[in-house]
């Protein structure tokens, strides 16, 4: 027998666990899934789009894995239960919730030119649908005294708002940090994790419609220490990591892929 014999010849850090994204079929949830899915775990796609939700689904099932599709409103209370229960009963177990759903937010305007109801929006979107999912995921793992929850943004890096204007983007981030710390606290005596996956901003996502795409394509980069933004597939394969149990440790915490740009 050889030092490697029992080494399995692909990783499978998440083999048997049943997970639910909710954005699953943004770029960001997307390379979430496939990422969770490459790595055993059977995959739950939940937005409101049922087209893009399908591809991620068709993608995944052609490099052999297993995602079931859902048309689930994240802001809908009785959605978003009734979903996570089916997802519960169905596997006997629901281990991993990541939600990466777009907080709706306005961007390209100065604050004093923006109306209060745009300023808010992405803040009121997304303190409610984290606090809907994540309870809606607690309540099916605090039986079965595991489970990691997992949001995606991270403290806001504040210099931004000199070149860009982000309306109430950088208040949205604080806000769900907020909650991922008081749910760390809460559920943490009941073996669940929360975390943050922390992003210094991904080009691949900026819209090229947006103002000013290029420059701030160009900005993300120069604020690294290494020269390099995070990929989509950086996010994927961090997650991953982050939701198997290699990470067992590691709870009310962001983890940093900023490659640098924020200095923790």
């Amino acid at each position: 027998m050889t030092d490697t014999d029992d080494i399995p010849e692909e990783p499978v850090l998440l083999k048997d666990r049943t997970a639910i994204i909710y954005g699953a079929g943004g770029s960001v949830g997307g390379a979430i899934a496939r990422a969770f899915a490459r790595e055993g775990a059977v995959v739950h796609l939940a937005g409101r789009t049922a087209a893009t939700l399908h591809a991620v689904a068709d993608d995944i099932a052609a490099r052999g894995g297993e995602a079931h599709p859902a048309v689930v409103d994240a802001l809908d209370e009785a959605q978003v239960e009734a979903h996570a229960a089916t997802v519960a009963e169905r596997s006997g177990r629901l281990d991993i919730s990541v939600n990466v759903i777009s907080d709706q937010d306005v961007q390209g305007t100065p604050m004093v030119q923006m109306s209060v109801e745009d300023y808010l929006r992405p803040i009121e979107v997304a303190v409610r649908s984290k606090f809907l999912t994540a309870r809606a995921a607690a309540r099916r793992m605090i039986p079965r005294r595991s489970g990691v929850i997992m949001t995606f943004g991270g403290t806001f890096n504040w210099q931004v708002t000199r070149t860009f204007h982000v309306g109430g983007m950088g208040t949205t981030f604080d806000a769900v940090e907020s909650m991922r710390r008081q749910l760390a606290c809460e559920l943490g005596p009941h073996g669940i994790r929360v975390l943050t996956l922390r992003t210094g901003g991904l080009p691949d996502t900026i819209p090229t419609d947006f103002p000013g795409s290029e420059g701030l394509r160009s900005w993300l980069q120069d604020q690294t220490l290494t020269g390099r933004t995070a990929t989509l597939d950086d996010v994927g394969n961090l997650a991953a990591f982050a939701a198997s149990d290699l990470a067992r440790t590691i709870t009310g915490a962001a983890l940093n892929m900023t490659a640098g740009a924020v200095l923790d």
